[in-house]
């Protein structure tokens, strides 16, 4: 687990962090040079993103996405790669608060040069007080190269 920086009385940012950050992951993203099997890298450049995120690893968490992301869930502003990795190096800094992810890959298929994954992202956030808020968010990631 990772632990976060700005407390926050209501607790409304933390849902909407947790909506916001699994937004990131329900968007258009670029995946590592896929030399073998596209499904396949993706599940593995997920599954590190995962890793990374809850190691707290700033310098890594903005490495998943395309320079032209789009992030979009419903409810909430269309965010580009600035506004996606502010929002992912923010709460990770947030030290009152400890980030995690869990990843349940449903299927990954590949397209040509696409590939869909079709996923649930589970966000847990633990408060300083020891509450906890999970954010499930199932959805499908898209990949180009």
């Amino acid at each position: 687990m990772t632990r976060a920086k700005e407390a926050n009385p209501t607790g409304r940012s933390c849902i909407g962090a947790a909506v916001a950050l699994s937004t990131v992951l329900l968007s258009l993203c670029s995946a590592p040079v896929l030399a073998g099997d596209p499904a396949v890298e993706v599940k593995e450049a997920l599954t590190q993103w995962m890793a990374d995120f809850n190691a707290g690893k700033t310098d890594r968490v903005c490495d998943l996405f395309a320079g032209d992301v789009r992030g979009d869930y419903r409810g909430y502003p269309t965010r580009d790669h600035q506004a996606i990795c502010d929002l992912l190096t923010k709460s990770l800094a947030d030290s009152t608060r400890d980030f995690s992810y869990a990843l349940d890959i449903k299927e990954a298929l590949a397209f040509g040069d696409v590939v869909v994954v079709r996923l649930v992202w589970t966000l847990t956030i633990e408060e300083a007080d020891g509450r906890q808020i999970k954010s499930v968010e199932p959805g499908m990631d898209i990949f180009q190269r």
